[in-house]
């Protein structure tokens, strides 16, 4: 390698290109200015995608002739779907194409599906006819046909659309940051922070303003308003194109992790003799040509001949100890490693889908409970439907705090980088989930309590007493969020291979889109066990007074608890690939 070559590598990012696909450079490419674009596009993503996903079941029960139970499941499968699909934009990413164009792909799909909506919710002839208040025995015609596959086709694109932006915009701005450097780390760890910051911001707008022009104004203006936030976010993103630095994708990473896998199966099973008892260190066919990779967060170099794997999880080593059965089974010692590591984050993942069906359940029942109560503040009617708006308003207080007085006083007190570890965040969210259902029981008995003894457990009026003690558990839940998911996204993205950040970062909304699924499992377990002959079961009556809500809410209180028991387990085990970031 000649002088020029050296100075020409030392000037440019190893890895990352350009949005013209040429090598990203110091001077001009990264940083905080890039980083920008990303949060002011993401508070429009989330924009668009909440005001219609907070206020969907509304939409399709008056307009679409749902039921509500049918209603309730139609936005609980577009939600998982959506946050599931995350994990599909990021494997992407990582593989064929950069962060940088996947977004940008996205950003067209849910624009595309916005549109749908929106002139499906205009035309009267794409709804299903209006209920005849003249003949009330005359049941509503529910969407059907070429108009119920007009729906869902609107409803799935922009699915697919949001799944694609939340599995590669976190990654594309955190990859911004020179991560050899403690700023780089630092100004990264900040990044995350501000980034759920901006998902509060969307959230906030869409459940205030666009909810409203959704009730009174009509949901074509509320679509269109979408559909518009999502086009604008599209040149933001584009602004900031000269000076994003993109990684290169390195190939399918699911194809390691299958290829290491299947190899030491079947060196497991394969007799041991002389013929194969032979290290295989040889690189892949498919490996990246680069010799080498730097760790993320350290100045520790993985080389593709090292010697020997590491004895963690030494079963997966007989994918390299012995000759492999077939030459496309053939793994290198890196390939290996970076296997460990994801199979060491797995449990971490696992323990916060508890977490993720307790804020699912507080979304629904919570607001009921609300519903019962007054609602009053002063002459300001508060809509129970507006009740997200604690939580939110709490984390965009919180993340700025977080960032900028208790970070600093923590990595005073320690001495460290961080400051504060990514799994110790983590831990503090689930601790703030127990507390959260906790708190919900102990409101839910104070309600009952009045409820009797007002003499209104079978009236529909409005209880004597206000609606602001749910915000308590509201302003718990919020605090375990800003905690938990802005920590599982740095740990994810920090402790990933290279190769695989995006599709590891993704983690964090597939978390979430299975904590939803798993609620659903929960509530319909509960009103298994508990329903019988002589009880009825606990989450059912002719209305939330005849429900046994406080024991749910311990009931999931508990499973938080064991749950956090089995977190402690895994993560006081975890070793941290990078130095920095341990306390």
């Amino acid at each position: 390698m000649n002088k020029q070559e050296v100075g020409e590598r030392q000037r440019s990012w190893d890895g990352y290109v350009d949005w013209k696909g040429k090598p990203a450079l110091r001077s001009k490419h990264g940083g905080f200015t890039p980083a920008f674009f990303v949060l002011v596009v993401e508070v429009l993503e989330n924009l668009a995608y909440l005001a219609n996903a907070s206020n969907l079941v509304l939409y399709l029960t008056q307009y679409m002739h749902f039921s509500p139970s049918e209603s309730a499941n139609s936005v609980t499968n577009f939600m998982g779907t959506a946050f599931l699909l995350t994990l599909l934009g990021g494997f992407l990413s990582d593989a064929f194409l950069t962060t940088y164009y996947i977004y940008l792909i996205s950003a067209v799909t849910e624009f595309l599906g916005l549109v749908i909506l929106t002139v499906q919710a205009q035309s009267g002839s794409l709804k299903p006819p209006k209920c005849g208040n003249a003949r009330p025995d005359i049941p509503c015609q529910q969407v059907h046909g070429a108009k119920a596959a007009l729906l869902f086709l609107g409803l799935y694109l922009v699915a697919l659309g949001v799944g694609g932006i939340k599995g590669s915009l976190p990654a594309h701005g955190a990859e911004q940051f020179d991560e050899s450097t403690p700023q780089g780390r630092k100004q990264r760890s900040t990044f995350f922070n501000y980034f759920v910051f901006a998902l509060s911001c969307g959230a906030l707008i869409a459940v205030t303003l666009v909810v409203w022009i959704e009730d009174n104004m009509g949901w074509k203006w509320g679509f269109g308003v979408s559909t518009l936030t999502i086009l604008l976010s599209v040149p933001i993103f584009l602004g900031g194109s000269t000076f994003y630095r993109n990684k290169v994708p390195r190939g399918s990473p699911l194809t390691t992790i299958y290829k290491v896998l299947i190899a030491s199966l079947l060196n497991t099973c394969m007799p041991r003799s002389s013929s194969n008892a032979i290290a295989s260190m040889a690189t892949s066919p498919s490996q990246n040509p680069s010799s080498e990779e730097t760790v993320a967060g350290d100045n520790i170099k993985v080389s593709e001949s090292c010697e020997s794997p590491s004895d963690s999880l030494n079963f997966l080593n007989r994918a390299v100890v012995r000759k492999p059965a077939c030459v496309v089974l053939k793994c290198s010692v890196q390939q290996v490693e970076e296997v460990k590591i994801v199979v060491r984050i797995l449990p971490i993942f696992a323990c916060t889908i508890v977490l993720n069906c307790c804020l699912a359940q507080l979304s629904t029942f919570s607001v009921q409970q609300a519903a019962t109560m007054k609602t009053k503040l002063g002459s300001l009617n508060i809509p129970p439907a507006s009740l997200p708006v604690f939580p939110v308003v709490f984390i965009m207080i919180l993340a700025p705090l977080y960032d900028h007085m208790i970070i600093p006083f923590a990595r005073r007190v320690t001495k460290s980088e961080m400051g504060i570890t990514h799994l110790q965040r983590i831990g503090v969210g689930l601790v703030l989930s127990i507390i959260a259902m906790a708190v919900a029981a102990v409101v839910e008995i104070k309600r009952k309590r009045v409820a009797t003894d007002s003499g209104l457990l079978d009236s529909t009026k409005p209880l004597p007493v206000t609606f602001l003690w749910i915000a308590f558990q509201y302003l718990f839940l919020g605090s375990a969020d800003l905690f938990t998911l802005a920590g599982l996204l740095e740990f994810f993205f920090t402790e990933a291979p290279l190769s695989m950040r995006s599709l590891a970062t993704s983690l964090s909304f597939a978390s979430l889109a299975m904590g939803y699924y798993l609620s659903t499992v929960i509530v319909s377990i509960v009103n298994g066990v508990t329903g019988g002959s002589r009880h009825e079961p606990w989450l059912s009556g002719s209305n939330l007074n005849d429900y046994h809500l406080d024991r749910f809410y311990w009931l999931m209180c508990a499973l938080s608890g064991l749950n956090f028991m089995q977190y402690l387990f895994w993560a006081t085990r975890y070793k941290y690939r990078s130095t920095q970031n341990t306390a």
